[in-house]
């Protein structure tokens, strides 16, 4: 069987060629081998071929003796949720997050949802699904749970509703799963939403909802603006990450959004969050350093990738982690990444420090600049990246390989990595507040990739 589909923390594919129900069948019941839950959670995204697929899923994790909760459609957050919250054995939701409408994947975590990488269990996982002859196992119950309403309770008891003020929100779920969850959550809060796009459709009429591209933000933004929206919002197709737009309709890279959130998960805490640990990622990284550490906190880094970057928070049992690609982990959602947390406490904390978006971000924007991440299609990644090396001299930096390479100058640094996900090299550049440095550093890296392609 060609388990190809297995990547460094989650199992993607295009379907039916590298996953379809016979290869989803096989894998969870690799997981019930493996991890040996009794009970386990699954869901899905809106995706045409999620229903099938999380249909033998269940199959497969109840062949191999283990009882089965459906929660349906959901997002991904939702199956972290439900696995901790129930004390499931494990859990698998079957999404293919942002990529193109042809894919699906697999995503899996253990007892309290933890994380399953490539270096906590899912080779493992790949080995038993490639060797098959399975120990035949009494079948398991199968059901469906209702979770909802326990989710939708533990969120708001992470937030003060009653210091949030009366924002008018525009929210676009690029017709993904998070309307419904936005639906219950507006029957509690004091804020007006303005919907587009939100129901849940698979056959993505709008174009598969990933506002990390440049131009998937255009609709968000204008809308911003044509209906006077104090806070614009987007998410992904199983809405684990969250994308900010202040009331001008601007885009606010995640990069900044990191730093807020970890300035306002420190100073949550007792003692002012003095020595507690926060977890970024080597992308961008010189303005969440400098807020956390300005806010009495330790920063840590960790290699890119939700699992990654939970497996180090749990170890270092940090506050908050952020990704600048928009995932936020928070320890109090069991040190998982949501979608919906963040802009929850983003809008807590406008009404806490009587500020906009655009305000609290302004200043720090002008002081570290940055690229956003840039894709190039490459055949040769490390010989991309040894070019461009070569060509910035980067031994005259300071060199990090913590994820891909990160080359440090006095005033300006980049990243270069290649994607767990997807066949693209990414680049990330930063300055300190020096706009044209950033404008000609990109366009020279950009040149030496491209000639090489």
């Amino acid at each position: 069987m060609n388990l190809d589909c297995f990547k460094a923390y989650d199992i993607r594919g295009r379907v039916p060629t590298q996953l379809n129900e016979r290869v989803a069948y096989t894998i969870a019941r690799a997981v019930a081998e493996e991890l040996g839950p009794q009970m386990a959670i699954v869901g899905r995204d809106v995706r045409l071929t999620s229903p099938a697929l999380a249909a033998a899923v269940i199959d497969g994790l109840s062949a191999g003796g283990c009882n089965v909760a459906d929660i349906g459609l959901c997002g991904t957050e939702e199956v972290y949720f439900a696995t901790a919250y129930y004390r499931a054995g494990a859990g698998i939701m079957v999404t293919a997050s942002h990529n193109p409408m042809d894919y699906n994947g697999l995503k899996i975590v253990r007892e309290g949802a933890r994380p399953v990488s490539a270096d906590s269990g899912l080779e493992a996982i790949r080995w038993r699904a490639e060797q098959g002859g399975f120990t035949p196992r009494v079948r398991g119950r199968t059901g469906r749970l209702y979770h909802r309403e326990a989710y939708i309770r533990h969120l708001l008891s992470l937030v003060d509703p009653e210091v949030m003020p009366p924002l008018n929100l525009l929210v676009n779920p690029g017709n993904g799963g998070a309307g419904p969850v936005l639906d219950e959550l507006d029957a509690h809060l004091p804020i007006q939403l303005i919907r587009e796009n939100a129901e849940p459709d698979g056959n993505f009429p709008n174009g598969i909802p990933n506002p990390m591209l440049e131009e998937n933000r255009r609709f968000t933004s204008d809308a911003v603006l044509s209906f006077g929206g104090d806070l614009g919002l987007a998410w992904d197709g199983d809405f684990d990450r969250c994308f900010f737009f202040d009331s001008h309709g601007e885009f606010v890279e995640g990069y900044y959004m990191v730093g807020l959130l970890a300035e306002a998960s420190l100073r949550a805490q007792p003692g002012g969050g003095q020595g507690t640990r926060v977890v970024h990622d080597p992308r961008l990284t010189w303005n969440t350093i400098e807020m956390v550490e300005a806010a009495g906190g330790v920063p840590v880094q960790s290699k890119a990738g939700h699992a990654f970057m939970k497996e180090t928070m749990r170890r270092e049992n940090a506050v908050y982690g952020g990704e600048m690609s928009a995932h936020h982990f928070f320890r109090d959602f069991y040190y998982c990444d949501s979608g919906m947390l963040p802009w929850l406490r983003v809008v807590e904390l406008m009404g806490r420090r009587e500020q906009s978006l655009r305000e609290m971000v302004r200043e720090r924007m002008e002081r570290f600049p940055c690229s956003g991440e840039i894709n190039f299609r490459v055949d040769n990644m490390m010989d991309a990246i040894h070019r461009v090396m070569v060509a910035t001299d980067a031994r005259s930096g300071h060199i990090d390989r913590t994820d891909g390479i990160s080359v440090e100058f006095p005033e300006w640094r980049y990243n270069l990595r290649g994607s767990n996900t997807e066949p693209l090299l990414r680049l990330n550049v930063e300055t300190r507040g020096d706009r044209r440095l950033l404008r000609r550093q990109v366009e020279h890296i950009s040149a030496i990739i491209e000639a090489g392609v």
